[in-house]
């Protein structure tokens, strides 16, 4: 593919239009754009993968190479394409983890079960969006093999413990925290530090 673009600049071209640049020359900004395009598709192709398609990683580096063509002064120490790199990089970066969030968000709040009364309930649903919530509401029988397999497997026996006794999984009803402090002899902040530890995990575990 980056065949297809123009080739890179010698450095006493690179430097020629970087002069018409500093003095306004719109075609100058455009000829630096396309010629460090072939930049923009090496530093793409590192990055591409399941779920980051080599095309639009071009196209948003591109982006961060528009930027780095505007703001670049000739003055600089670095070459353009140094400068440039870091430019394009950093856009494809913030892209790439943009997604990856928004992926987890909607991956949470997609349906896994249905309730008592014929309600569809998410993973958000069962962790709750705040660690103060009581998830007493949530069918147990529906949820509880699936919350016990994550809880098994990613939790410490600390961990376990609070996450059980918090959210009432073991049958009883859910504790606060200053009870459960009290019966494991340690703070309640060190509690919900414990508890907000153990949902990150949990989510992390079952996304």
């Amino acid at each position: 593919m980056s065949s297809s673009f123009p080739s890179p600049l010698s450095e006493k071209e690179e430097q020629a239009l970087i002069g018409r640049l500093a003095d306004g020359d719109s075609e100058a900004k455009t000829m630096l754009i396309e010629h460090n395009l072939r930049l923009v598709a090496h530093i793409a192709k590192k990055y591409a993968g399941p779920g980051a398609c080599q095309d639009d990683l071009i196209s948003i580096g591109t982006i961060g190479l528009i930027k780095a063509v505007g703001t670049y002064s000739g003055r600089k120490s670095t070459r353009l394409a140094t400068y440039a790199a870091k430019c394009i990089e950093n856009e494809i970066l913030m892209s790439i983890r943009s997604s990856k969030r928004i992926r987890q968000e909607v991956s949470l709040s997609l349906p896994i079960g249905i309730d008592k009364d014929g309600n569809e309930i998410s993973f958000n649903d069962i962790l709750g969006t705040d660690t103060d919530e009581i998830v007493d509401s949530i069918d147990l029988k529906i949820q509880i093999s699936r919350l016990r397999e994550a809880i098994s497997s990613c939790l410490s026996r600390r961990e376990q413990a609070v996450i059980t006794a918090r959210y009432g999984l073991d049958g009883r009803e859910p504790r606060p925290q200053r009870e459960i402090a009290s019966c494991l002899g340690i703070s309640r902040s060190y509690v919900s530090r414990i508890e907000k530890k153990a949902l990150e995990k949990l989510r992390n575990y079952l996304t």
